[in-house]
């Protein structure tokens, strides 16, 4: 049978060259499509490098000449706002507070910082982040070697010591940060004030659509200097003290959670401000989604549609087999092989042409490339996989209506 498809397949060669080259079109259509999606499900799913499960942001006001409990000439803030943020810290429901500046996740405002270690330094732009410890166990950062945030907060409480991004000379160098471990490093191009690397990072990332090894940052001690109203104050209450903090915490805010002119404004769970921050990425995403799974749709209807119609035309070819003494599932396999045989015939030019496409960079980047061995597999296997499925489903149903039909009566009817 396999002699005859090849004979059959090479006798209606000018109908299944434009059936090929159809395939050809949608096979790297279809890849570019399905290497997108695969992108942005991975990148989605990569570990964030913190956690922000029962976390809240509170931000700090402070009392103007209007407010009655004004305190004029006021000159204590620092030590009023250590207080107030004592008091926070040592709440029952509390597990880890922090003060830090311009450093929680899901943040648009932050500074950038140039880091150096002997000729190498820092590529992009990389995150500063002035913090106090338990910053690190408010949202859970992990050392590259296996450090627990306990380990890390610990760390960080020398003013000399500084934390950083395993991969922040990954992408540059060729180097993790762990191999540098205990050296000094330059901070703003000082070389006359040098920090020790007490213990590399793994990759934050700096939202959900950013890729870890893209994202870099730099932890630093905050110094007490630095304290004013306008720090984020980050707690991680407690799992079983979660329901209704906010408004417990609010309760409380006006009689012992003021000190001198310092007082809570606001309180968010991170739930939110990552909700808030994302919205516009994810409706962006969405519509990038909506418009390539409306191509897909038209895909799966074209190549249905021919595969259709090319079953139907071929009822008295069915009937015919079928009165020589062939099966239905003879029958089937033989239409379904047939249309198989074109599609790999198609898939290997098309591969070719993806990979070209790749090598040039038309796709999109994902860990600093657009061409890796094993995305490219799985989206090329991926891709052919549900083209098949479209051929198998346009042959399958009206091969199916028409093996139901009489030979005699499909032959009259040709």
């Amino acid at each position: 049978m396999n002699k005859k498809l090849f004979t059959q397949i090479k006798n209606e060669w000018h109908s299944n060259l434009w059936i090929s080259i159809e395939l050809l079109l949608v096979s790297v259509v279809m890849w570019y499509v399905v290497d997108y999606i695969y992108v942005q499900y991975r990148v989605y799913t990569e570990p964030h490098g913190f956690d922000i499960s029962h976390c809240y942001l509170i931000n700090m006001g402070e009392l103007t000449d209007k407010s009655p409990d004004f305190i004029p000439n006021d000159s204590l803030m620092a030590e009023e706002i250590n207080e107030l943020f004592n008091r926070i810290a040592h709440r029952p429901e509390i597990e880890a507070a922090s003060l830090s500046q311009s450093s929680h996740p899901y943040n648009r405002s932050n500074s950038g910082i140039d880091v150096r270690y002997d000729t190498l330094h820092s590529y992009n732009y990389v995150v500063r982040r002035y913090v106090t410890p338990d910053f690190i166990r408010v949202f859970r950062y992990q050392g590259a070697r296996g450090e627990t945030p306990e380990q890390l907060a610990e760390m960080l409480k020398d003013d000399r010591n500084i934390l950083v991004s395993n991969n922040l000379f990954k992408e540059k160098y060729g180097i993790d940060l762990t191999s540098l471990v205990g050296k000094q490093f330059c901070l703003y191009g000082d070389t006359t004030n040098t920090f020790r690397l007490a213990a590399s990072l793994q990759p934050v990332r700096y939202s959900d659509h950013e890729q870890a090894f893209d994202s870099y940052c730099v932890l630093h001690n905050l110094s007490h200097d630095s304290y004013d109203i306008h720090l984020e104050l980050c707690v991680r209450v407690k799992e079983d003290q979660d329901v209704d903090f906010i408004n417990r915490l609010k309760a409380d805010s006006e009689k012992q959670l003021r000190v001198g002119n310092v007082f809570i404004a606001d309180i968010r769970s991170f739930a939110d401000i990552r909700r808030n921050f994302e919205q516009e990425s994810r409706n962006n995403l969405r519509n990038y989604i909506f418009g390539m799974a409306f191509l897909l749709l038209n895909i799966f209807l074209g190549l249905l549609g021919t595969f259709w119609f090319r079953t139907q035309q071929r009822r008295g070819e069915i009937a015919l087999y079928k009165a020589l003494g062939g099966t239905n599932k003879t029958v089937f396999y033989r239409l379904l092989t047939e249309g198989v045989l074109l599609l790999v015939l198609a898939t290997i030019p098309a591969v070719i042409i993806d990979w070209n496409l790749a090598y040039a960079e038309f796709n999109v980047r994902m860990n600093n490339t657009t061409l890796e061995i094993g995305r490219f597999i799985i989206t090329s296997v991926t891709s052919f996989i549900l083209i098949l499925l479209m051929i198998i489903i346009g042959i399958g149903i009206p091969a199916r209506k028409a093996m139901k039909i009489q030979p005699a009566e499909a032959l009259r009817e040709e």
